[in-house]
């Protein structure tokens, strides 16, 4: 049985939507920015399921209240890494710790190469799973270039 039909990746809320446009993702910030989340703009060339710290563009809008703002900075990300990853991130720190609120995919390198499962014997019987990206298969800078 196949769960994921279009092999794209699925992290964070809308992953297995259609790509959002520019006006969904203002409404998503929009909605953020009316519970008080703070938000950051971040992308990475691995997106593995277990790399979680992915690179952070510019540093996180706090005091920011207009989501004209951070659709500005989502917009240089893209211009500088057009074919990386880019999420967006929502902390919420009405408990007075940052904790993620919301997280979105809002760009897609062109080609999305996947994942594989390596699997390994160990002793006896026992088998070990690995998930390996596709991705790193080539140094970083070059992992997107077609």
């Amino acid at each position: 049985m196949m769960t994921n039909p279009t092999g794209r990746l699925t992290q964070g809320q809308f992953s297995f939507l259609p790509d959002l446009s520019d006006d969904e993702i203002r409404a998503q910030i929009d909605y953020g920015l009316a519970k008080g989340y703070a938000w950051s703009v971040e992308y990475t060339d691995d997106p593995h399921p277990r790399n979680t710290y992915w690179e952070m563009y510019g540093m996180p809008m706090f005091d920011l209240r207009d989501g004209a703002g951070v659709l500005q900075e989502l917009n240089e990300c893209r211009k500088t890494f057009p074919q990386h990853y880019i999420r967006l991130v929502a902390f919420d720190s009405t408990r007075g710790v940052e904790s993620i609120a919301m997280s979105f995919i809002v760009n897609r390198p062109v080609h999305e190469p996947g994942f594989g499962l390596a699997r390994q014997e160990t002793h006896g019987r026992t088998m070990r799973y690995t998930v390996v990206s596709y991705a790193t298969d080539k140094p970083e800078g070059e992992r997107y270039a077609r």
